[in-house]
């Protein structure tokens, strides 16, 4: 079953960690089959590292490797006050691993043509934010193509293109950013709104390729579909960020149109 809604449904977010993965997996499919030869998409993770003596660091392990400190309950030998004391499974707690979906050009030593950024919570609050601006301007001073894709409704501005531009347009709920290297650097800018279909944008990849059409709202009924959040979502509670007056009204119309409410 699709979506009442025609473009972002903005009860997806409850699921977003779910919808995130998902997306980056169809994104890549969608992709893979209209590149020209010489280029592949790759999901790719990065991890936050906690440095005491730093701020927190993004870094791409080849391979990640994780220090096993389980122990088997067990009661202490001398128990304090006379009274015996479980020992905990001791489990480590890691940050969840950040994933984004990269181009790369196959016969130069795979280096990274485009890179998109479908955007998840942590990416827009602190302390995890800093990370994320590190890896956006190292993407930028590198002559990288940079996508980054905004479906979250809340949150700080973290998209690289300026906000003061966009502040001066008409409103809009959420934001897809293109930065594009060739034939010179600029921003192009998606404004997403509930109302509207999500749009279908370009992909920029090497300066003497054609664009490459991304076709977001397929993505994302996709996402839907499979997910089967139709059974999951209840429609008749407000979303959470909450909607406007005017979303509101208009929303609680569509849901009791499609007997959703």
């Amino acid at each position: 079953m699709k979506s009442p809604f025609p473009g972002l449904d903005p009860y997806l977010q409850e699921f977003w960690s779910d919808v995130h993965t998902s997306m980056m997996t169809y994104i890549r499919a969608q992709l893979q089959q209209r590149l020209p030869e010489g280029l592949w998409t790759r999901i790719e993770e990065s991890v936050t590292i906690d440095d005491p003596s730093d701020e927190p660091r993004t870094v791409y392990p080849d391979v990640h490797v994780i220090e096993e400190r389980f122990r088997a309950s067990t009661w202490e030998a001398e128990p304090e006050g006379g009274v015996a004391v479980a020992q905990p499974l001791v489990i480590p707690a890691e940050r969840p691993p950040q994933r984004h979906i990269e181009i790369v050009h196959t016969r130069s030593g795979a280096r990274v043509v485009t890179a998109i950024e479908v955007l998840s919570p942590a990416n827009k609050v602190e302390p995890t934010y800093q990370s994320y601006w590190r890896k956006q301007q190292d993407y930028i001073r590198g002559g990288v193509n940079l996508v980054e894709i905004d479906l979250l409704r809340g949150g700080a501005h973290v998209v690289a293109v300026p906000n003061e531009p966009l502040l001066r347009q008409r409103r809009r709920d959420c934001i897809i950013s293109v930065y594009r290297v060739n034939p010179w650097a600029e921003y192009q800018v998606y404004p997403v709104s509930l109302r509207e279909r999500l749009p279908r944008f370009r992909v920029p990849l090497r300066a003497t390729d054609r664009d490459v059409p991304l076709d977001l709202q397929a993505v994302l009924d996709q996402c839907y579909a499979n997910g089967r959040y139709d059974i999951g979502i209840d429609y008749a509670q407000p979303p959470d960020p909450p909607l406007d007056a005017e979303d509101r009204e208009w929303a609680a119309a569509l849901l009791a149109e499609t007997s959703r409410r």
